[in-house]
């Protein structure tokens, strides 16, 4: 039965935080607006560098995207033309992006891990003029396929490291080099930038981004500056976002997340943007900086929690019983918080003792002693994730979304958090549970379209509400609980149906499973390929003195067969009868997106995994206990190496 839409109320803009301005209808007018409002005053992006933190103000912000644009349009750049960006999270990220929409062309983000032939075809695909890369690495893949890319005039390059070979080369430009293109343009035509300004339009494309492509070829996705402008607005008002706020940028740019955070949401907020030293320093400088708030994956907190319960594991018997008895109280009081209940007097002194000596040195530690709302998007999460976490204070709470929505439009409410659901609408939404169950939402975020794929286009949409294509239900309190993708639900024997996400989140709140992927389409009972976290699994073999080598000889091992076939176990003994994995097999190798098997943001492509392995599931429901394998690796230079073993099919 179709149900009527459902809207959520929020609390008014905040104090301090401008309204709406009809004048303001492109990002680059935003910036610009932020610039004149907040100026010098306020920082607008901080970096380290070199150990030490670098603050740009709103007013160096615009200097740098202004600079950048003129060097752009100083080498031909023309309105509606397409720029590729290959960059790490860092400044000129937001100056490279922003200063394409300020000249009227439209940005696609690409993944910094995707290897040189995905590259060729994204930036074929939409005729890229343009490209920003990183560094060398980024530049070496480009130059391999270089044949294969026509279209593009200039590869501008931001870190100079290792680029001395390529001197010489007319096809790259560093970006100190467009920087001092576009400070000459400027100084030559002083009124030329507020020309470009005053030309864009809200419905002009801004954005393209890739979608995840876990059941084949990734779409094209097109947001307008209208979307995106849009999708700040209501985080803001939702979220009573003030100037200054700290944002810690840690998906990469070709995520949605951190395109609706840094093209939207800090724009239109006036939030700091906070970027890490490298990679390998993104947890240390995330502890340093300590963000107010914080949307990332759910294999982030997945991690965390892993770390966190397996070194108070090996921790000493007084450090472990402390704990226990602080989660214990946690737990209690956060029962009594769902249970909207009144907590006895005993449990809150309980609880701010367990406060004071566990939980705040630990959320210190983590680096979320400030964070006052932290939310997981991307794959669903196992509420026992949820629950870990907000029993130590941990304000953390599911949300939903999609790139053809313009990000994240559902949110848990401060007050009414539910671990199971994904919560309520954002201001200005509307979300509506179709025939079928689809989720369906209504929203000035919502997408332009699919780019040159006017069929796909008309499928997204019906009646003027976007498909998600996830099913789902309202529970009484009007929060939208999701069941998972509508077109990977199975149905065992019996024609009982579920969704193998809702087994899957469950087995990964094991400290053990870094990822599964669960069968059983028509099949007498459910199996599951798991990859056990390497990390975790390789300290437990160590304390216990079993010796391995890689990660295929660890998988193996008798012993870790037994210690997943416990956490299995104990995953089964909370979910119903048939939701029970009845036997497993420990993948010889981690899913990797370089295989194909998982996308770049992580999710699993399980047409995929399943035509690669169906060998190994179909053994699984016969009577042999080992099998014999021999797999192809694809390596991040192309080459391709093969994997000979044999795995064990394990009873759970």
């Amino acid at each position: 039965m179709r149900m009527e839409p459902v809207p959520l109320s929020h609390p008014p803009r905040p104090e301090g935080s401008p309204p709406s301005d009809a004048g303001v209808d492109t990002l680059p007018k935003m910036l610009a607006r932020q610039a004149s409002t907040l100026g010098g005053s306020r920082i607008a992006i901080r970096e380290k560098a070199y150990g030490i933190w670098q603050a740009l103000t709103w007013t160096e912000y615009e200097s740098y995207v202004r600079r950048c644009a003129l060097g752009l349009v100083s080498l031909g750049q023309r309105p509606g033309e397409t720029n590729g960006l290959i960059l790490d999270n860092g400044p000129e990220w937001l100056f490279g992006e922003l200063a394409t929409h300020a000249a009227g062309a439209i940005s696609l983000c690409l993944f910094t891990a995707a290897v040189a032939d995905e590259l060729a075809g994204a930036l074929k695909r939409v005729s890229a003029r343009f490209v920003i890369v990183q560094d060398q690495e980024q530049v070496d893949k480009l130059l391999e396929v270089r044949d294969r890319l026509p279209d593009i005039r200039h590869v501008i390059y931001v870190d100079p490291t290792g680029m001395r070979p390529y001197q010489g080369e007319p096809w790259l430009i560093s970006f100190a080099d467009l920087i001092s293109r576009g400070e000459r343009l400027e100084r030559e035509r002083p009124e030329q930038y507020e020309a470009l300004l005053k030309k864009g339009r809200a419905s002009g494309t801004a954005v393209m981004i890739l979608t995840s492509g876990t059941t084949g070829l990734p779409k094209i996705a097109m947001l307008s500056h209208g979307n995106l402008l849009a999708m700040g607005t209501k985080w803001r008002d939702a979220l009573r976002i003030r100037p200054g706020e700290n944002w810690y940028s840690m998906s990469p740019p070709a995520w949605i997340v951190d395109q609706m955070w840094g093209m939207g949401v800090a724009l239109v907020s006036g939030m700091t943007m906070n970027f890490a030293n490298t990679p390998e320093t993104l947890l240390e400088d995330f502890r340093e900086i300590g963000p107010h708030l914080l949307i990332t994956s759910s294999r982030f907190w997945e991690d965390m929690a892993s770390r966190i319960r397996v070194r108070m594991g090996d921790a000493g018997w007084l450090k472990r019983t402390l704990f226990a008895w602080a989660e214990g109280i946690g737990r209690r009081a956060l029962e009594a918080e769902e249970r909207k209940t009144a907590t006895p007097i005993s449990l809150r002194w309980r609880k701010r003792i367990a406060d004071r000596i566990a939980f705040k040195p630990l959320l210190d530690r983590m680096g979320c002693s400030q964070l006052r709302s932290a939310f997981t998007g991307g794959h669903p999460i196992s509420p026992d994730v949820i629950r870990f976490f907000r029993a130590t204070g941990l304000n953390l709470k599911q949300c939903y979304g999609l790139t053809e929505a313009g990000g994240i439009f559902q949110v848990q409410p401060d007050g009414e958090v539910k671990p199971e659901t994904v919560g309520k609408p954002l201001p200005d939404t509307q979300v509506m549970i179709g025939e079928d169950q689809e989720v369906m939402v209504k929203s000035d975020a919502n997408f332009m379209g699919y780019h040159q794929d006017f069929a796909a286009t008309e499928a997204a949409f019906r009646e003027g509400w976007l498909r998600t294509g996830d099913a789902g239900y309202l529970d009484e309190d009007g929060h939208l609980v999701i069941i998972g993708r509508r077109e990977e639900i199975i149905r065992n024997k019996e024609g009982q149906a579920f969704s193998p996400d809702y087994i899957e989140t469950r087995l990964k709140f094991s400290p053990y499973i870094k990822e599964a992927v669960v069968f059983g389409e028509g099949k007498p009972f459910l199996t599951a390929l798991v990859n056990i976290d390497f990390g975790n699994v390789g300290a437990w073999a160590e304390d216990r003195m079993i010796p391995y080598t890689t990660y295929n000889d660890l998988s193996q091992q008798a012993d870790v067969a037994a210690l997943l076939r416990e956490e299995l176990r104990r995953t089964n003994g909370r979910l119903p009868d048939a939701m029970r994995i009845r036997k497993f097999i420990l993948l010889y190798k981690l899913l990797d997106a370089d295989d194909e098997e998982l996308t770049r943001t992580g999710k699993v492509r399980r047409r995929f995994v399943y035509g690669l392995y169906l060998p190994l599931i179909e053994a699984m429901y016969g009577d042999l206990t080992t099998l014999p394998v021999k797999g192809k690796v694809k390596y991040r230079d192309g080459q391709v190496g093969v994997i000979e073993t044999s795995v064990r099919i394990l009873e759970a």
